[in-house]
């Protein structure tokens, strides 16, 4: 069973709706108790970044979603909810969770090609071996609708990547947690594909 964050900016019948689609069952709470219970957890979100810590913050899942982080589990944070798992973003200078070092900063392209927000279909390449891109036939392209993006602190917590006006981390992992900007909900057959695997994963 996976347990959906609800923190009232989460795109999450989509989210539930491929997770049954993978042959998942899910959950959808905005209760701490139920989170920290939680086997699998998924942290979606759509919005901006000071909004979905505010409504964290409100309805006391911080402290949940980091407590339950804390025990090993696999947690998938998608998009904003992805955002989240960084220490800070300059979408409204405020604090994340901090659970992967590292910063959500504003696309600012020195040419008018590219546009803000980064929206569309892009390839993801995959930066390091990792369960979530297992079983791939050649590189994988998703679904992005985002004005801002994730900077590791340290390299080696860049999941994936993705070519926009300059490369940047469209994915970011950390042991059980993982986080990615692109919305697998939204991708057809390489968003599935990327459900199943979290599905499988065992950190």
């Amino acid at each position: 069973m996976t347990t959906i964050v609800d923190y009232g900016l989460g795109n999450l019948l989509s989210v539930q709706n491929m997770i049954r689609k993978a042959g998942g069952k899910s959950v959808i709470t905005s209760d701490p108790e139920k989170i920290l219970g939680a086997k699998r957890l998924i942290l979606p979100g759509i919005g901006a970044f000071a909004s979905g810590m505010e409504k964290m913050r409100s309805l006391h899942l911080h402290e949940a979603v980091n407590a339950y982080a804390g025990k090993g589990l696999p947690l998938l944070g998608i998009c904003l909810g992805a955002q989240l798992l960084t220490e800070h973003s300059e979408e409204g200078d405020v604090e994340g969770l901090g659970l992967i070092a590292g910063h959500t900063k504003l696309f600012k392209p020195e040419s008018e090609q590219y546009k803000v927000p980064h929206m569309g279909w892009n390839e993801v390449v995959p930066f390091a071996e990792h369960k979530l891109f297992a079983g791939f036939p050649g590189t994988p392209r998703y679904y992005f609708v985002h004005s801002y993006y994730m900077a590791p602190a340290d390299q080696q917590h860049t999941l994936c990547t993705t070519q926009y006006d300059h490369k940047f981390a469209s994915g970011i992992h950390k042991g059980n947690i993982a986080g990615v900007q692109f919305h697998p909900e939204k991708s057809h057959l390489y968003g599935l594909r990327f459900i199943k695997n979290f599905l499988e994963w065992n950190p």
